[in-house]
């Protein structure tokens, strides 16, 4: 719940951030980019988990500095996904100017207005849900296993994330039904004003690294030793 709370409060912080440096047309497109950045922010809750497994003590200060099996991979693996994160931001605000061109930002109670009720609105919802699900479902791809992954097994970023993808194109019905869960519980958090995070986080958190050992356990015994 301790670490709920953090990442709901840093949700907080991140948006209050963005309305007192008057950058509140990035608020929807960072709510949609929050779920490419959630797998390393679970990162703690996937050593949590991987600590109760293993029948070892679990302390927050062991769930914030984490030392993974690879060293700097899962800092890179991080690092792959904020550069993620900011290029689809820079998609959305190009995406909002194909649409309303380069005229100022109509702020955000308006916005909300005309994407509702104009055709233009309209338009620009569908284009933007397309483009933000090719940038949630490979982020989704690449990194709903590999950090686990990294947490555990002596691999290279790019092979954790090759063998995420794989897991996940191999495993395509079951993982796209993880994939509407995953979003219905974020919708309930906005709905909730990002509270249920303190809720919804961890549960997400830990209930993906049992997938990960459910889908890749049998693998990582043949490739690689755990630890």
């Amino acid at each position: 719940m301790g670490y709920g709370l953090g990442v709901f409060l840093l949700s907080v912080i991140f948006v209050w951030l963005l309305f007192i440096g008057q950058r509140d047309y990035y608020l929807f497109p960072a709510m949609a980019g929050f779920l490419i950045i959630a797998p390393l922010l679970a990162a703690g809750l996937y050593a949590k988990s991987r600590a109760i497994e293993g029948g070892e003590r679990i302390s927050a200060r062991r769930m914030l500095l984490i030392r993974a099996e690879t060293g700097a991979h899962i800092f890179f693996t991080g690092l792959l996904l904020v550069l993620l994160f900011l290029l689809w931001m820079r998609a959305a605000v190009l995406i909002y100017a194909l649409f309303f061109g380069v005229s100022p930002f109509l702020g955000f109670s308006q916005i909300v207005q005309v994407l509702l009720t104009t055709p233009t609105g309209w338009a620009m919802l569908l284009v933007g849900g397309f483009v933000g699900s090719l940038f949630a479902g490979f982020a989704f791809g690449v990194s709903v296993f590999s950090i686990p992954m990294l947490l555990d097994r002596r691999v290279d970023t790019l092979t954790a994330m090759g063998i995420s993808m794989a897991l996940v194109w191999n495993n395509l019905k079951p993982m796209l039904a993880w994939g509407a869960i995953v979003l219905s519980l974020f919708l309930a958090c906005l709905a909730t004003g990002l509270a249920g995070l303190v809720i919804v986080f961890p549960l997400l958190g830990h209930a993906t690294w049992h997938a990960y050992r459910e889908m890749a356990g049998g693998a990582a015994d043949d490739d690689a030793p755990l630890k």
